[in-house]
């Protein structure tokens, strides 16, 4: 239902067949996103050493190296994040070092740059997204939670390919596909708690799109259902994470949301690392933002309505659930968005 709108020139609405095995070389698009891919490895390759270890880094080091049954009993009564613990218990399983963890985020944060750069093309198209692809990728918060060895990068790069295949699945809804959005999200879920925010923007969308005819909702409330109940697990291991910690994330540096004012500072607070941080810098590149929204909207009405559901739906969800939770998120939270942002 999507392809007229999404579909970017090279996807499959549009696609060209190959001159050959070095086609790409000639194709700006991917040439551009491997090179802004590649400069990412580079730099984060070159400063995986250059910091000293976080606290959070050696809780991960010390909990991942425990045999596997410890591992899963320790993550899932503490509330942590499974997927991520379970890779790192692999990684040091190869190379038991800080080393071998930080390339585990290193990998996943240069990954993220391809499939950012293809859920922004079939969003806005090729144009924008070698653009965006390099908006994000200089950004300090891609980069540096592409050096510590946290869940970050793997945050990102599932919550993006969450997104993509979500894209793909309205475009062209056949069972494979739903599949493919289904196990990218469960992923997602066991990853980080705030992937439940990706859930429930990614849900509006799709009711958006069928208040405007665009989409049917019987395939996609299917999927849906299908994660929420596979997850359930999940549910479980967070509500312990909740109750341990009251909210579900520890202490952080952002002020606790006690008020609709204090979420909008959160998120200013996030769009400032997304961007420089220094006010004279954010306050123009917020300006310039909106106004991409603006000519997204009249554009390609559609990419607009997922952009604003990313935006919104945490905000509001954030507002309602803040009361007496003495919340307190950071920007690596909503770090989902920041696709969206650059786009």
């Amino acid at each position: 239902m999507l392809a007229g709108e999404t579909a970017a020139p090279g996807t499959r609405a549009g696609r060209v067949p190959r001159a050959g095995p070095f086609a790409w070389v000639r194709d700006r698009y991917r040439l551009g996103v491997g090179a802004i891919t590649a400069a990412v490895g580079l730099f984060l390759g070159l400063r995986l050493t250059a910091w000293p270890p976080h606290e959070d880094e050696t809780l991960v080091f010390f909990v991942a190296r425990r045999p596997l049954s410890d591992l899963l009993d320790s993550v899932l009564d503490r509330g942590g994040a499974p997927l991520h613990y379970l890779l790192a218990h692999v990684s040091l399983s190869l190379d038991e070092s800080l080393v071998a963890l930080r390339l585990l985020s290193a990998i996943f944060a240069v990954a993220s740059i391809p499939v950012l750069a293809a859920l922004v093309a079939r969003l806005a198209g090729r144009r924008t997204a070698v653009p965006a692809a390099l908006l994000a990728a200089a950004s300090w918060a891609l980069l540096f939670h592409g050096v510590y060895a946290r869940m970050y990068g793997l945050f990102l790069f599932l919550s993006a390919l969450s997104c993509l295949l979500l894209l793909r699945a309205l475009e062209r809804a056949t069972g494979w596909r739903w599949v493919a959005w289904a196990t990218a999200t469960l992923a997602l879920l066991a990853t980080q708690p705030y992937g439940a925010l990706v859930l429930l923007a990614e849900s509006v969308f799709v009711g958006l799109l069928r208040l405007r005819g665009r989409t049917s909702l019987r395939r996609p409330a299917a999927a849906a259902a299908l994660v929420l109940v596979l997850a359930t697990p999940l549910w479980i291991t967070y509500s312990h994470l909740a109750s341990r910690f009251e909210v579900g994330v520890g202490p952080g540096t952002a002020s606790e949301l006690g008020s609709p004012l204090d979420v909008l500072a959160y998120l200013w607070e996030v769009l400032g690392d997304f961007t420089a941080g220094w006010p004279a810098a954010t306050i123009p590149v917020a300006l310039v933002a909106l106004a991409g929204l603006v000519v997204l909207a009249r554009r390609r009405p559609d990419a607009a309505l997922f952009a604003g559901a990313i935006v919104l739906v945490p905000a509001l969800a954030l507002m309602v659930t803040r009361a007496g939770a003495g919340l307190v998120p950071e920007t690596r939270h909503l770090l989902f968005v920041l696709p969206f942002f650059a786009m």
